[in-house]
């Protein structure tokens, strides 16, 4: 194929004729086809893509013949080495030959000339920099064909778009589990090290992620900005609301396999599973006591203080527990949601079926 000539060549070689029927005539004008790079994102690939396409352009004339054609057109000169060129896309792919190299060697330098006007972050290339600008914009102009879902940068989308295959070709040298994204990989690894490099400022927790640590940290926090559009109920973590959302739904998927009890939720499903081994790993500092799960241990040290929090709206009675609250609540009602199932005979709390069952048991 024919490439660009260089400046030697073109200096070396005799002027060709500028014959309207000579058949060495360029091509119709590519400033029609070509649209201009200032107006479209500019990511490292591009670049290299553009890199590659410049080598595989073909000018008919030449550069040196188009310059030195007649013509009533102004000439467009270059502002670092003063040619001239008749076509301004033939000045744009000479103009590779001052910032391609340029801008290739910034990458291997440690300074970040280039810096975000929002916020303190810093980028070795310009090119980068403008590609970063647009997370700050509203727009998304790529969308996902499959799903909907809506991008600001091509790149990204071409990532997305690999959820919507089965192909996970990023595997773990440790444990062997795939993944289909190479950014998913790499915060994997650190579920095989015992280092928690990233501590939260407020309280001295410290995490394996920074991602986890950034989660963590809207706890310290009143904001929530995710709300149900059922309930009403907000909270801090999208996927705290996404976990909500089954609790409008009938559906419970996750079923025991000991007892065959149904659940909604895998995370019930695998607290519950505890109760089915003779396992205590929660200890009270206090008494010794032991329980199967941490958040029964939390609320059991209420008995420990004299404090009592939760308070009746009924009669005023106060209570270390909300869940004994909860179960005292029953007695200003008359609803006897629990019944026997020998005879029948109901009753407020679930306790106090528990207790009844006794008398069809004695001998």
């Amino acid at each position: 194929s024919a490439f660009v000539k260089s400046e030697d060549e073109e200096m070396n070689e005799p002027a060709r004729s500028c014959d309207p029927q000579s058949p060495l005539q360029p091509d119709p004008d590519p400033e029609e086809e070509v649209s201009d790079s200032s107006d479209t994102e500019i990511s490292e690939d591009d670049y290299h893509e553009t890199r590659v396409a410049q080598s595989d352009v073909k000018i008919d004339e030449g550069d040196a013949n188009v310059r030195r054609c007649g013509s009533n057109e102004k000439p467009i000169s270059c502002s670092e080495s003063g040619e001239t060129f008749k076509k301004k896309w033939y000045l744009k792919i000479h103009m590779k030959t001052h910032t391609g190299e340029k801008q290739h060697m910034q990458v291997h330098s440690v300074e970040r000339l280039f810096g975000c006007s929002f916020y303190n972050k810093r980028f070795k290339r310009q090119d980068y920099l403008k590609s970063h600008m647009v997370v700050h914009k509203r727009e998304k102009p790529f969308r996902c064909d499959v799903c909907g879902k809506r991008f600001k940068l091509k790149g990204i989308l071409k990532k997305h778009m690999k959820v919507h295959t089965e192909e996970k070709p990023f595997s773990c040298d440790v444990c062997g589990k795939r993944f289909k994204l190479k950014a998913m990989l790499k915060p994997h690894m650190a579920v095989h090290t015992d280092k928690r490099p990233f501590s939260c400022d407020v309280c001295g927790k410290r995490f394996k992620l920074k991602e986890t640590l950034n989660k963590h940290m809207k706890f310290h926090t009143e904001e929530k900005p995710f709300g149900c559009d059922i309930c009403g109920k907000s909270f801090k973590l999208k996927g705290k609301l996404k976990t909500h959302m089954v609790v409008h739904t009938e559906e419970k998927p996750f079923s025991c396999d000991v007892c065959g009890k149904r659940f909604k939720l895998k995370a019930a499903l695998n607290r519950h599973m505890k109760f089915h081994t003779e396992e205590k790993p929660f200890s009270c500092d206090v008494c010794g006591k032991r329980f199967k799960l941490k958040a029964m241990l939390k609320p059991h040290m209420a008995v420990h203080t004299e404090v009592k929090p939760f308070s009746c709206d009924v009669c005023g009675k106060s209570f270390k527990q909300k869940g004994v609250l909860k179960t005292h609540m029953a007695v200003h009602t008359e609803e006897r949601p629990f019944g026997c199932d020998v005879c029948g005979k109901k009753f407020k709390l679930k306790n106090e079926v528990k207790r009844h069952m006794k008398i069809h048991t004695e001998v």
